[in-house]
């Protein structure tokens, strides 16, 4: 394989601020002039790692609930975020958000690693739960939406039936607290420098060129 740099991007697929930092990293690294000796790899994070599904609760509650805040509140900040993926070019409907676990999404997006596919996998599972309102701990939706993002539905459903790639997941979480990382997205260039948040595609791209004129120095990453 070709040497590239690496771009390792600690994520949950319901953190909405990370489908957010996504596309500004991408605008970042389209406009990145050695984006060809890129290469970006997903890791896991889990943001409540006991949440649970339950059909009534909704994504304005669920946030009042674990911030202390009423739900006015909780709309309020919602509809700012909508605002903020709007001038990205997303499309956030939290209405129809169903909250729940993204152990086994992570997973998939672990198995994904093989065929070096997890920004498609991932680029499709945000879109599944932040504008279309899927279930992301339903195995069939799993299946279905890997599979439209490339991946065998074959091997996507042994996976799921079965423990593989939980030990993956979780040493991309144990990895992250090493880091010292708390919040997500975040993003490690060359494992030397830290972006963390959705920040301006600015300091992206300012980040990236510093990271890259260091690692061609050594033309090993």
């Amino acid at each position: 394989m070709e040497n590239k740099m690496k771009v390792e991007i600690w994520s949950d697929v319901i953190c909405p601020f990370c489908y957010i930092g996504k596309r500004k990293f991408e605008a970042a690294l389209n406009s990145f002039p050695q984006k060809d000796s890129i290469q970006v790899e997903w890791r896991s994070f889990e943001l409540n790692p006991n949440l649970n599904y339950k059909p009534e609760r909704d994504a304005f509650s669920y946030i009042a609930e674990i911030k202390g805040q009423t739900r006015e509140w909780s709309v309020k900040v919602h509809d700012t975020m909508t605002k903020s993926a709007e001038s990205v070019g997303l499309d956030y409907n939290f209405e129809k958000a169903k909250i729940t676990n993204s152990f086994d999404a992570h997973r998939v997006i672990q198995l994904a690693k093989k065929y070096q596919m997890t920004d498609a996998v991932e680029e499709r599972f945000f879109k599944a739960y932040f504008t279309e309102g899927e279930l992301m701990s339903d195995h069939e939706t799993l299946v279905r939406l890997a599979a439209e993002a490339g991946l065998s539905s074959e091997e996507v459903s042994t996976a799921l039936a079965s423990d593989q790639y939980a030990e993956e997941v979780r040493i991309d979480v144990t990895e992250a607290r090493r880091l010292g990382i708390n919040g997500v997205p975040f993003f490690v260039l060359d494992q030397k420098y830290g972006v963390s948040g959705a920040q301006d595609t600015s300091v992206f791209t300012e980040t990236l060129q510093k990271a890259f004129d260091e690692w061609n120095k050594t033309g090993t990453s």
